[in-house]
């Protein structure tokens, strides 16, 4: 147990783990970590690790840190789709599956390849395009775990768009408070979602929540089961609406170049003690911290599959 200097507070310790499990010996051969990287300064590993992240334009600087502020590759430009999906296609990938997808009612499946990814990405970005988002444009995700919300989620780094998905759980009272924090100008939502056989309101949360959110001025809704709701005219439109007359060909949306530090989204904090704090997520640190976490703590490899049952939000 640790001394308590008096006056001061200190942490107690009262146990202490000295037992330690080493890996089975066929894992450790295999594994994508190994003894080297232990080796290795902070500059240079992280420096190493950049390089799994396809930049427009190369970093000049690696980070710049006065705590407890972290700025990282510095001048760098690139784009997180493209990263995600645009080059995994270029890459000879097209044909592979990016998400086996498992949906509710149980027989509901799919498996979606890059090259259909990419094309349902355009496709959604020059939607939400056509109803005046761009580079900067603030747009919240109010949505289940469907295939529409990766795409969405995609759609708005490919164009520039910052945003936050708030959990298809929440109210509409606790999605107002995140769309006004954020001064977000455009919702995506759907009609209703699936629970455990029920159907979860959405749309009619997202009406209680837009009617508290004066920044919001249009409203996509992705139709999923089909259940009547209310579109305010002027306001909402059906996603397969504005879906249906633009292109899925990369060539007509190219991947907006974003600083490395730009924003990429907001994920708030529940809100169980106090109000939601919107975390920042900016774009090169984030994406190669991803990168790098899925290849040493998961030890994701080329033909692996990487299950996932959390809610994105």
């Amino acid at each position: 147990m640790s001394d308590v200097t008096p006056g001061r507070h200190a942490i107690e310790t009262l146990q202490v783990e000295k037992r330690r499990y080493p890996p089975d010996p066929a894992f450790t051969k295999q594994a994508n970590a190994g003894p080297e990287i232990y080796e290795k300064g902070f500059d240079e590993f992280w420096t190493e690790e950049s390089k799994r992240i396809a930049f427009f334009e190369p970093w000049s600087r690696l980070y710049e840190w006065k705590p407890p502020y972290a700025k990282w590759f510095l001048g760098g430009k690139l784009n997180v789709c493209y990263n995600c999906v645009d080059r995994h296609v270029e890459g000879g990938l097209r044909d592979k599956v990016a998400y086996f997808w498992e949906g509710e009612p149980e027989d509901d499946r799919h498996e979606i390849t890059f090259g259909q990814l990419q094309k349902d990405i355009v496709r959604f970005a020059n939607a939400l395009k056509k109803l005046g988002v761009k580079k900067g444009t603030h747009v919240g995700i109010y949505m289940g775990m469907i295939p529409e919300l990766p795409v969405a989620m995609l759609a708005c780094t490919r164009i520039g768009a910052p945003f936050t998905v708030v959990f298809g759980g929440f109210s509409g009272e606790s999605l107002s408070g995140r769309l006004n924090d954020m001064q977000c100008e455009v919702l995506l939502t759907q009609d209703e979602g699936w629970r455990r056989g029920n159907r979860v309101a959405l749309k009619a949360n997202a009406d209680a929540a837009l009617d508290a959110s004066p920044t919001v001025t249009r409203c996509v809704v992705v139709k999923r089961t089909g259940g009547d709701v209310h579109m305010l005219e002027g306001r909402d439109v059906w996603a397969h609406d504005i879906q249906k007359d633009v292109s899925d060909d990369p060539q007509t949306c190219a991947c907006e170049p974003m600083e490395s530090e730009d924003l990429l989204y907001l994920l708030y904090t529940s809100g169980t003690t106090a109000k939601p704090k919107g975390i920042i997520h900016t774009t090169a640190g984030y994406l190669v911290g991803v990168s790098t976490t899925h290849h040493y703590i998961f030890d994701v490899k080329p033909n692996s599959i990487y299950w996932c049952a959390a809610d994105i939000g």
